[in-house]
């Protein structure tokens, strides 16, 4: 069973429980590096004597918001260290690292829109029930041979893939580059972010990258922290990696899929059924698709589904996101309130017995893309899955297998959300389920929903070369 720390993460190895063994552990260091994580995912931080809010491109927020605003003096937050997620970054000369979670000046209480406190809180709930949140994350991504400097110098045009054509699970590819590839996968181990698998996927220079399950705070940490690793690592080399969910529209976007599941404290999975219903299934399952998983498993499932167009800012933050999900099916990213047995049509697949044993029985959530926020994705679907199980919910329907492409034309099939502003206006409603106290909350809907008001704001001011290529002469 891993070592669970106070702050509720899963501690990385050699942590320190007390101020007495982190002095004893940096002795010989005269400096560490300190991060958090703002809304949009990405990492903040600074190097620091070991004595001693923005959007994502470092401008003020178009309105005033709760959290660092006009009316406060834009005050500074606590940034409390967390012991827990101590490592040391092998590729910047072993140099100690430290997450933070931001709290409250005044309360020392959480802020709302923490990513890592959003998700604490989450994970808390399902504690109390006896329950641990397990998920684990995967990435894809385009690497590119650039570097910042000439990304600047082309406009972020006519780009270089780090290989070319369409070579999904090649050996032969990863001959190419090899000295990156293998150091994603080696440093990744050093730096305490456990790997499952990697790969090509089917793209020019696509990878993907399936880490390790583990309790989901240390997910989203993990998650987050590979994103910093891949890009520092291709610096060193040369390549730019992009987590955009979709760079080009020709090709299928990039996905962050999801794998969650729960755990009693003996480790067993509330979702699996119990040994003498594998054979025949559980007779009051509501889904064929559900008939080897647990009750439990169904209602969150059944939560997921119900909750899922109120949250989908939670899962696809960003303008380029909801471009990944216009293919849909035909890209292999679903854009509807489905679910089904190993689908992977489905918004949530179902890996359940006979293909996987009980033990391993979970939900995978396909929608979100490479450019999610874990903190909020993961406390998104655990929230929503609690629910679920508390309400005892009901499937919305059929699986994705009894449905046909009429379905999503008459309504029989509910679409989630085409765009960051059409998925902020639904999530931001009186009535949303995201404004729940059990899911996020007025406070967290209210200042998230202000950032995403922005981006789409800046969005909508833009000009884009798509529209200057069309009209600029004809019109």
């Amino acid at each position: 069973m891993p070592r669970e720390s106070q702050s509720g993460v899963v501690a990385t190895e050699g942590a320190p429980n007390s101020i007495s063994e982190l002095e004893a552990l940096l002795k010989n260091d005269i400096k560490v590096k300190v991060a958090g994580i703002d809304v949009d995912g990405v990492l903040r931080g600074k190097y620091m004597s070991k004595e001693n809010g923005w959007d994502i491109h470092d401008t003020v927020y178009s309105k005033e918001l709760l959290i660092s605003n006009r009316a406060n003096g834009y005050r500074d937050l606590i940034a409390s260290i967390d012991l827990a997620t101590f490592r040391r970054i092998p590729w910047e000369n072993n140099v100690p690292f430290f997450l933070v979670s931001f709290l409250d000046p005044d309360t020392k209480e959480p802020i709302c829109a923490d990513p890592r406190g959003v998700l604490r809180k989450v994970a808390q709930r399902a504690q109390a029930k006896g329950w641990r949140c397990i998920a684990g994350c995967e990435y894809e991504y385009f690497q590119f041979k650039e570097t910042p400097e000439s990304l600047a110098k082309k406009g972020f045009k006519d780009l270089q893939p780090l290989t070319s054509g369409m070579h999904g699970y090649s050996l032969l590819r990863t001959q190419l580059n090899s000295e990156y590839f293998n150091d994603l996968f080696d440093e990744s181990i050093k730096f305490q972010v456990p790997l499952e698998g990697h790969h090509t996927e089917t793209g020019p220079g696509v990878y993907e990258t399936a880490l390790a399950y583990t309790d989901a705070l240390r997910m989203a940490d993990n998650a987050i922290l590979f994103k910093f690793l891949a890009k520092s690592v291709g610096m060193k080399r040369g390549v730019v990696p992009s987590f955009m969910a979709k760079p080009w529209g020709n090709l299928p976007g990039c996905s962050g899929h999801i794998h969650v599941s729960l755990r009693d404290a003996n480790g067993k999975s509330i979702f699996a059924l119990p040994e003498d219903q594998l054979k025949t299934g559980r007779p009051d399952a509501q889904s064929e698709d559900t008939k080897f998983m647990s009750q439990e498993g169904e209602w969150f499932l059944a939560g997921v589904l119900d909750g899922l167009p109120d949250i989908m800012p939670m899962l696809v933050p960003t303008i380029n996101g909801y471009k990944r999900l216009v293919g849909g099916e035909a890209f292999w990213a679903p854009n509807a309130v489905t679910y089904g047995y190993d689908s992977r049509a489905a918004s949530v697949r179902i890996i359940s017995p006979p293909s996987v044993p009980p033990s391993a029985t979970r939900l995978e959530v396909r929608v979100p893309g490479a450019d999610m926020n874990p903190y909020f994705a993961l406390s998104a679907i655990f929230a929503l899955g609690l629910r679920g199980i508390e309400k005892k919910l009901s499937l919305p329907g059929p699986p994705v297998s009894k449905l046909t492409s009429e379905d999503k034309k008459n309504g029989k099939v509910q679409m989630l959300p085409q765009s960051l502003e059409a998925a902020t206006e639904r999530m931001m409603r009186p009535d949303s389920i995201a404004r729940e106290d059990s899911v996020f909350g007025n406070d967290f809907v209210d200042h998230f929903g202000g950032t995403r008001q922005h981006e789409v704001r800046l969005w909508n001011e833009a000009v884009t070369n798509w529209e200057v290529e069309r009209y600029l002469e004809l019109a």
